[in-house]
């Protein structure tokens, strides 16, 4: 599993916790030093890297929280190409998408039809479900979907 932009990392210490094989980068020393003091011993799974240069993979699962919105709109059909190269024909693209249509960011919003357009032509849409506004972090309270997108053999 491969969780990119992984900040502080808290979704690493769930993931592994629950037996998955983890490997969260982001390319901000700030985020991997956060990182690190929050894991303690799984620090481990955490690596400084850049998603577009990344060299491992390919991976069974590939999980997006806040890591689309983060990056500006003229690079979300490189981290589409990319997420295709990452996630392993019949492996799965999962997370909480921010709709929103909003101009401005960061956080950049986008919509279902937004998602559809980056992702169909070498994902198919699995799952696509409400996210209550409890599960939400404060800036997405109520504009966030969970989708799963499996790849396309």
């Amino acid at each position: 599993m491969l969780i990119p932009g992984c900040g502080t990392g808290y979704e690493v210490r769930l993931f592994a916790e629950h037996g998955h094989d983890v490997l969260a980068i982001d390319f901000s020393d700030a985020a991997i030093e956060a990182a690190q003091r929050e894991l303690g011993p799984l620090s481990k799974l955490v690596k400084k890297a850049d998603f577009f240069g990344l060299q491992e993979g390919p991976f069974d699962v590939v999980y997006e929280r806040a890591f689309l919105c983060a990056l500006p709109r003229a690079r979300w059909t490189q981290w589409a190409q990319r997420m295709a190269e990452l996630v392993r024909p019949g492996g799965e693209l999962v997370g909480f998408f921010y709709l929103d249509d909003n101009q401005r960011g960061p956080p950049f919003g986008i919509s279902r039809d937004g998602l559809s357009a980056l992702l169909g032509r070498s994902f198919e849409i699995t799952e696509d479900h409400p996210v209550s506004p409890g599960e939400s972090i404060p800036v997405f309270k109520g504009k966030e979907i969970w989708q799963v997108w499996k790849r396309r053999l």
